[in-house]
Order: C-alpha cells, then sequence, then structure tokens
C-alpha cells in the first residue's frame, strides 16, 4: 500500500459463542437490546463507518437462522463458521478474507455492542505507527491475589489496562500470528488477539477505550446495556415566545413571513414580524439560548429592516447543529385587523419553508380580545408561540 492510498479495513466480528454464563434462552449475542438483537446493533456499528470497507461476523454454525434475523437491513457480508474455541473462530474470520486481503482489520466481541465511532478512529489511526493495536481503559479498582477464598496479597494497578475490542492489526501481520500459534500449540492460552500478536512479537499500542464499551456476559451485563439504551432515548423539549409591535405608518404589515395588506405598517427595528420572532423566541428558549435580542441586538443597525425569516432560519439552524429537529409549532395571532384567516395557510407553508419541516408540522391560529386592550384598541399586533424539539439523547 502506498503511503498516500487510504487502507481498507474489514470488520470481524466473532459471534460464535454459546454464552453458558448469560443462561438466557437464546445465545447473548442474539438478546434483544431494544428493538433489535445485540449483534444487530454491534454490526451496524461497523458497516456504518466510513473508514470500514467490508464487514463480516463469524457464527455458530446452528445459529444461521438467527443470525439472519439479527442481520436483516445489514449492508454485511455472508457469515463464516467459527470453531471450538474463540482464537479458532478469529483465524476462520481471518482466513476468509484472504482473497480480499484488506489492509487492515478491526476484530471485535460480538456482544460488545457500544462501540463508538471514536474508539473505531483511535484503533485505526494507531495503526499507522504499530501493527496492533487495542482499545482499552485503565484499571482503576484495587486488584486483590486470592487463595482459597481468602486474600494472598494485593497487586499494584499502576500501568495495568483493562482490554477491550476492537483490536486492530494490520492484516497480513495478525493473520501470520494466528498460523504460527496454531503450528506451535500456543493457542489454547492466548486469551485474545493482542496476546496471539504478542506471542509472535509483534508490538500492540494502547488506545482509549470506554467504560460504556461493556461486553455482555451475563444477565446483569444485558440489564446495564438497556439501562444504556434508555439514556440514548430523545430528548423533548418546549419553549414558548411572545412578542408585540406596535402600529404606525405603511401600507401592510409583515406577519409570519407574509406581506398582508393593511391601511397601517408595524413599527420595529427590522421588519417587525411579531409572528416570527414569537417563534423565534420560541425555538431559541427550548434551546435554553437566549431571546432573539441578543442574537440580534436592536442596536446593531445591520439588522435594521431586515426580513425576520433569517432570524428564524438562525434559530433552526442552531437547533441543527445539535442534531435536533423541530416537531410542532404553534403560533397565535393576536389582533383586530387585519383578518389572519384568509393567510393563515401561506403563513404556515412559508413557516415550514424557513423551518425545513413538512407544513403539517406548523399551525398558524388567530384570535381577538374582545376589543379589551392595546390590541383591542387597534394600537398593534402581539403574537405568541410554542415549539417542541427532539434532541439527540444524552447516552447515545
Amino acid at each position: 500500500m502506498s503511503e498516500t492510498a487510504v487502507p481498507t479495513v474489514a470488520a470481524l466480528v466473532v459471534a460464535a459463542g454459546r454464552g453458558s454464563r448469560f443462561g438466557g434462552a437464546l445465545p447473548k449475542q442474539y438478546a434483544r437490546l431494544g428493538e433489535r438483537p445485540v449483534l444487530h446493533k454491534t454490526l451496524a456499528a461497523f458497516a456504518d463507518h466510513p473508514a470500514v470497507t467490508t464487514v463480516r461476523a463469524v457464527i455458530h454454525p446452528e445459529d444461521r437462522d438467527l443470525y439472519e434475523a439479527a442481520t436483516e437491513g445489514l449492508a454485511v457480508l455472508p457469515p463464516v463458521a467459527g470453531g471450538a474455541s474463540r482464537q479458532e473462530s478469529v483465524r476462520l474470520g481471518l482466513e476468509s478474507l484472504a482473497e480480499a486481503a484488506p489492509d487492515r482489520v478491526l476484530i471485535h466481541d460480538g456482544a460488545r455492542p457500544f462501540v463508538s465511532a471514536g474508539i473505531i478512529d483511535r484503533v485505526l489511526a494507531a495503526l499507522a505507527s504499530a501493527p496492533g493495536a487495542i482499545a482499552a481503559v485503565p484499571v482503576t479498582d484495587t486488584l486483590k491475589r486470592e487463595t482459597d477464598g481468602h486474600i494472598d496479597g494485593t497487586l499494584p494497578r499502576e500501568g495495568l489496562w483493562q482490554a477491550q475490542t476492537p483490536q486492530g492489526f494490520r492484516y497480513g501481520d495478525i493473520l501470520a500470528a494466528h498460523r504460527t500459534a496454531l503450528a506451535d500449540g500456543a493457542g489454547a492460552s492466548l486469551t485474545d488477539d493482542a496476546a496471539v500478536a504478542e506471542h509472535a512479537g509483534l508490538a500492540v499500542a494502547l488506545v482509549e477505550g470506554s467504560s460504556d464499551n461493556l461486553k455482555i456476559t451475563t444477565a446483569d451485563d444485558l440489564k446495564r446495556a438497556e439501562r444504556l439504551i434508555g439514556t440514548a432515548l430523545p430528548e423533548f423539549r418546549n419553549g414558548s415566545g411572545f412578542d408585540v409591535h406596535r402600529f404606525g405608518p405603511g401600507d401592510h404589515v409583515m406577519l409570519c413571513g407574509i406581506k398582508v395588506p393593511h391601511g397601517q405598517g408595524l413599527i420595529g427595528h427590522s421588519d417587525a414580524d411579531v409572528g416570527l420572532h414569537a417563534l423565534t423566541d420560541a425555538i431559541l428558549g427550548a434551546l435554553a439560548l437566549g431571546d432573539i435580542g441578543s442574537h440580534f441586538p436592536p442596536s446593531d443597525p445591520q439588522w435594521r429592516g431586515v426580513e425576520s425569516g433569517r432570524f428564524l432560519a438562525h434559530a433552526c439552524g442552531l437547533l441543527a447543529e445539535r442534531g435536533g429537529r423541530l416537531v410542532n409549532a404553534d403560533v397565535t395571532l393576536i389582533c383586530e385587523r387585519p383578518k389572519i384567516g384568509p393567510h393563515r395557510e401561506a403563513m404556515a407553508a412559508r413557516i415550514a419553508e424557513l423551518c425545513g419541516v413538512a407544513v403539517e408540522r406548523i399551525s398558524v391560529k388567530a384570535t381577538t380580545t374582545e376589543g379589551l386592550g392595546f390590541t383591542g384598541r387597534r394600537e398593534g399586533i402581539a403574537a405568541q408561540a410554542n415549539a417542541t424539539l427532539c434532541l439527540p439523547g444524552t447516552g447515545g
């Protein structure tokens, strides 16, 4: 591979175990985690990663039907049957990739569904300068040696790391290392692929893993995984906004982005669109990002007479930057005149266009104050708005 070529990367997901400690009716990799089996979430993490070229699972021969159901909709290679041990399963998986001969291979546990794109990135980056690299976390608990059920000493934890997966390697190196371990009979004593690489004399780098990158081994592990899924549920927020502008000279008013003929205009630093101002404040409020005045100060001459659609588009852009979306918006215009009914559909369509959502998510209504107050005296127009936002969960 030339220095400028982008390396091809295969992900080999090992899912051939029977999971005797898990104790469920199904092997742990096929247990339900949310709406999908554990293995589906694991494979999807690699299939969705832009640097990963191909994805293949190593499975138990008796699990083919479970595998087909678990991988529905995923762009992965056909599985390969595993062997009697994990290391044999990995070797068979590596051998199955010999024709494709990827530059890099990531070996990952099928029951470790919370591997993040960042962990994958770090392992791959380390392979630019080392033949092997694994995700790991430093040991933080005090370690005790046990004999006959009693403490037989305390072990220093400095420099100790808990290995995780993915474990990444230059493909040719790790395949040769597995073949060597098979030939000299060392495979049974080597507990992970990093150990196989070490046995072959390959240097293996450590990169930062995550405590969330857990391996589901027991039923309690699955419960913890379910809690992690729960924290990743979408977050819904609601914001409200209110705005008022008084009448002045003019022959039209701007309401919800639509020019409405009227015997007076509205006075304001911008185009005085009370509907869009109220909705902008509702979105900013739901995001806890202040109000329209803090983003577009009236003292700044560049906003004089500007179309208020720019303010709303700005608020929606801030929402998009957070990975969120507008679920619905409800605007109520409060005035005696002009009549809003003939323009409601156009107003809703304009708001939907500015927010980038379907018009079915936008409501525009109007009411009067039965002649009471400043709107009843036809001194101005008020508007109130509510916005519901959906934001990604913090545990994703």
